[in-house]
């Protein structure tokens, strides 16, 4: 079969997964890529995204998705770039492979720490959605239906941009896909190297005496019953973040009466290859179906 792969990082660890192609019998339609969409300016820099536009009319569905990297690692790139395929020949990107689906799909890219500190990370996912709502008409897309999702300290920042409380007058995203997210980041207070080299650099100093920064930071702290639809997509051998993220997550959005389901891959780790990648992939696509265009 051939795939889409593409890397996720958490700090030094590189992972890959994979989207399967359209099915043989549903026609993948043309899709129209742009990159070095200037979506905003802030802090000195200009932030960038990377956009996929299937063909016609739409209004389609859209997606924003959200790159690996500890919060100071990895590019939007990682999710736009087309890699070898299983035929050795370049394969759709990400960010095509799920437009061909029918939906607009940005890959977004972020102020990265140390230099940006939290919420910067978050502040500019926002600035992401405003500008592809702000401009729906030119990239063909529908304003009431977007959803979010990422990788790691990615899928981190799509959860906090779906359960956190917009600024006032903005819609909250539609729904989330999270591909081993951390969701408790005061977990790692527990080991002080990962703290130091991870969590300082990202949320201050401040984040080793103040537990209001962790919680400030955490997706799980912010769970309510007026999130949207989660999927949580998890591996139960990730050492790097633990499946526990996810599982407490799941409960607590649950027991706010929040749409939430848990895919576990047995076995896995801080991501995975091949045929397991294709089904966890495919099944991000239904659930987005689902909440976005609603498919069951």
């Amino acid at each position: 079969m051939k795939s889409a792969r593409w890397l996720v990082l958490f700090g030094a660890v590189a992972v890959a997964s994979a989207l399967p192609a359209a099915e043989p019998d549903r026609a993948a339609p043309a899709v129209r890529v742009t990159k070095n969409v200037t979506y905003a300016t802030a802090g000195g820099e200009d932030l960038k995204l990377d956009l996929a536009v299937p063909a016609g009319q739409g209004p389609h569905p859209a997606v924003v998705l959200f790159h690996g990297g500890a919060w100071r690692y990895g590019s939007r790139a990682d999710l736009s770039r087309r890699l070898p395929g299983d035929d050795g020949k370049p394969a759709p990107s990400v960010i095509e492979a799920v437009a061909a689906r029918g939906y607009v799909v940005a890959s977004v890219g972020y102020r990265l720490a140390p230099k940006h500190k939290f919420p910067a990370q978050l502040d500019d996912a926002r600035a992401a959605v405003r500008f592809l709502r702000e401009n729906a008409a030119q990239y063909r897309l529908d304003p009431d239906r977007v959803g979010a999702g990422g990788f790691s300290a990615g899928a981190h920042l799509a959860l906090l941009l779906g359960l956190t409380d917009p600024p006032a007058g903005e819609p909250r995203v539609r729904a989330v896909v999270s591909f081993f997210g951390p969701t408790d980041l005061s977990r790692y207070a527990a080991t002080p190297g990962i703290e130091a080299a991870y969590m300082v650099p990202w949320l201050g100093p401040a984040v080793r005496t103040d537990p209001a920064v962790y919680r400030r930071a955490s997706p799980i702290a912010h769970a309510s019953a007026d999130d949207p639809p989660v999927l949580l997509v998890h591996g139960t051998a990730d050492l790097i973040v633990p499946i526990l993220h996810s599982e407490m997550l799941l409960d607590k959005l649950r027991a706010a009466g929040v749409t939430a389901e848990l895919l576990t891959v047995k076995g896995e780790g801080h991501g995975w290859f091949g045929p397991v990648a294709a089904d966890t992939t495919a099944a991000a696509v239904r659930f987005l179906d689902g909440h976005l265009k609603g498919e069951k």
